[in-house]
């Protein structure tokens, strides 16, 4: 479609903004069907929709670059873009576990000495944001959150790569929060050049096995949990799958932890392999006692699977205070293990 655009001179941006739409919402409703048919698990559909989330990305940057690139000072006519320029995703996107009307959780970075290449590569993402949240004739596609970002909402809107080295590396006064640390276990390199991706990858793997006073990670990392289950508190007599303690955020908590802490001595623990399977590569290397990593993965399987059918539903994700037990408790012990007498 794009082509037959392409040649009967009708490849405007809002043609591109329809087409993006169609083609996105096509995919989704195809993933959705087998969903409901029950020929998906909740995994993969996680992997489809981070895939084609991916896709649209991959997709909609050069087409926004063509419309930007002109308009430019100084712009460089055919610069190629992939070998300047990064999307990095984290939260469900990075961990490929976008769900139904996930927002993507984005970070822009550039490797591009030119002088005006930051103001180049912001105009770009300007338009990247704006195509991917507007809603047009045909509907919408993303929300965008960009709010992991060096120094969050007021930080830039992209970062070179060596700034965000430093920062995340915590080189300088100017350095990365402990939750954006804890961020940085689920991200990964959606769009750039393999040497951008293994530039990223590098970034990641040495972030993560950097040296850490355990005792300050715990204290840390327990009180922003503290501070999410304030901001987030169920109802009188009722379990949220996501926000109670016994929850999905214990889990990823946990893990975020363990890695972390342990990811220097553990190499396996660099992989973003998600929470179930960092879990039992956390058992295996005695982090956790016999079967607590195995039975939180469990127990986290059916979490997201209940969460998953109350989406499907169009409802909240939370049931009776008496509901899933077991698998409560099976979260609760693997709180106690990693954060406490581990």
């Amino acid at each position: 479609q794009y082509a037959a655009l392409q040649a009967t001179g009708l490849c405007d941006e809002e043609a591109l903004l329809d087409l993006l739409r169609r083609a996105h919402h096509a995919e989704v409703f195809k993933i959705l069907v087998r969903d409901v048919e029950g020929l998906l698990s909740v995994r993969d559909v996680g992997d489809e929709l981070s895939s084609l989330a991916d896709t649209i990305l991959t997709l909609a940057l050069p087409w926004c670059w063509s419309f930007v690139q002109p308009k430019l000072r100084g712009a460089l006519q055919g610069t190629d873009l992939n070998k300047h320029f990064a999307i990095v995703a984290y939260g469900k996107l990075g961990g490929k576990e976008l769900g139904y009307g996930s927002d993507l959780d984005i970070v822009f970075l550039f490797d591009d000495a030119d002088e005006l290449a930051s103001e180049r590569y912001t105009a770009l993402v300007r338009k990247l944001i704006a195509w991917l949240t507007a809603k047009t004739s045909e509907g919408d596609l993303y929300e965008i959150d960009t709010a992991l970002r060096p120094n969050g909402n007021s930080g830039l809107l992209v970062t070179s790569i060596q700034a965000y080295a430093k920062y995340q590396l915590q080189r300088g006064s100017n350095t990365a929060w402990t939750w954006e640390l804890q961020a940085m276990t689920r991200a990964r390199c959606v769009f750039g050049s393999g040497l951008l991706r293994d530039q990223f990858d590098a970034i990641r793997a040495q972030v993560l096995q950097t040296p850490r006073e355990l005792s300050k990670l715990k204290t840390e990392v327990i009180a922003m949990r503290q501070k999410l289950y304030g901001a987030y508190p169920a109802a009188a007599h009722s379990f949220d799958i996501k926000h109670s303690p016994g929850g999905m955020m214990d889990v990823e908590f946990a893990v975020q932890y363990l890695v972390l802490a342990h990811a220097k001595d553990h190499p396996l623990l660099v992989g973003n392999v998600g929470n179930i399977e960092l879990l039992k590569i956390a058992e295996a290397a005695q982090l956790l006692p016999s079967n607590v990593g195995t039975a939180a993965a469990d127990a986290y399987q059916v979490l997201r699977d209940q969460q998953h059918a109350a989406r499907l539903q169009e409802t909240k994700a939370v049931l009776p205070d008496d509901a899933l037990i077991s698998e409560r408790t099976a979260v609760l012990a693997l709180w106690r293990a990693a954060l406490y007498d581990g």
